[in-house]
Formats: C-alpha cells, structure tokens, sequence
C-alpha cells in the first residue's frame, strides 16, 4: 500500500520570524480527504559541549511555550547566513557560551515532530573548549546562564525535570551510553 499523502490545496496561515504555518488539503491514500496543520521551519543545530574535565555545558532559560525554566544543551536556528549546519554549529556555540571547540563532529540528526512539522535538527559533540575573549553577541532576545554538569549531576538534573526538551534528553542519553561504553572497553 502507497501511504503518499497528495496536496490538493496549500495555504500559509502565517509567517513569522522562526516558523511558518501552513494549512493543506491532502487527499489520503483511501481517497478520503483530511486537512493537515503544518510547522515549517529552517531547522536547527544543537551542540554537546564537553569540557577538558569530562563534564558538559548547558544553558538555563525561561521557555515561554512551557512557562518553564529548564536546562537545555546551546542551540540555534540555522539561518541565512550559514553555508551549513556546522557553521551555525559552531556559531551558536560561541554565542551562547562563549566557548569555540576544536573537535566538532556530527553525532546524530533528525526531524524533531514530524506529526506536524518539518524542522530538522543536527546534534554535534563539541571538545577542547577555548574561551574566546570577544564572543558573538547572543541574540538580544535570548536570556541564559551557563550550567556546567557532570554527568551525575544532569542526571539528577534530568530527575528533577530540569532537563525536558527531545535534543537534550537525547545528549544525556548519548553521555550514557558513552560511558558505559568507555567502561566496558576498560
């Protein structure tokens, strides 16, 4: 069985800074019709920052869509000014945290909510951090705190429900599987 989904009708309810919404008609694979509620968006870039003493850097923010402050692995929108994911990677980096990495290597990428939306997110590893004396500016909208955690310390983090969001969850989950890797290979 095909499980394609036609668009019949296509209509942008709204366009914003970050996302767009779309309204489309489909017509399903029983020849039914059914509308579909859409979120596009450019994607994005997460990095895990991990320092020389093996612990990891997060930003603390409020999250209005939440009403929650959480800590969450530094992220950005990839924009019209970047070539590439790693250029935002590595942009977002230095903005949030005011750190550049040396090792920047691609773990894994995804489409966050592909239900309703077609955002695409990159996750890269980040190590041996150096602070850079005159960072990007942060975008003057964004408000964070660094958090530097060791494992242990996200993880309690994480049962506090400190750390929620899909892309942060997925790095500490990541950080574990890499140390029980790291001990099985001892």
């Amino acid at each position: 069985m095909e499980f394609n989904e036609e668009t019949i009708k296509s209509q942008r309810i709204y366009k914003g800074n970050i996302t767009e919404y779309w309204v489309e008609e489909v017509l399903l694979p029983n020849g039914k019709k059914a509308n579909r509620e859409l979120v596009k968006h450019a994607g994005a870039v997460a990095i895990m920052p991990f320092t020389a003493d093996g612990k990891m850097i997060f930003v603390k923010q409020f999250r209005k869509a939440i009403e929650k402050t959480i800590l969450e692995i530094p992220a950005g929108m990839i924009d019209k000014t970047d070539d590439n994911p790693i250029e935002t990677g590595k942009r977002e980096l230095e903005e949030e945290t005011g750190f550049q990495a040396k090792v920047f290597e691609l773990e894994t990428s995804f489409y966050t909510s592909p239900g309703f939306s077609n955002e695409f997110l990159y996750i890269y590893r980040a190590e041996e951090l150096t602070r850079v004396d005159q960072p990007l500016a942060q975008d003057e909208d964004e408000f964070l705190e660094l958090v530097t955690l060791s494992f242990e310390e996200a993880w309690v983090a994480y049962e506090k429900k400190l750390i929620i969001d899909s892309k942060t969850v997925f790095a500490l989950f990541y950080w574990k599987m890499k140390k029980e890797m790291e001990q099985k290979n001892r």
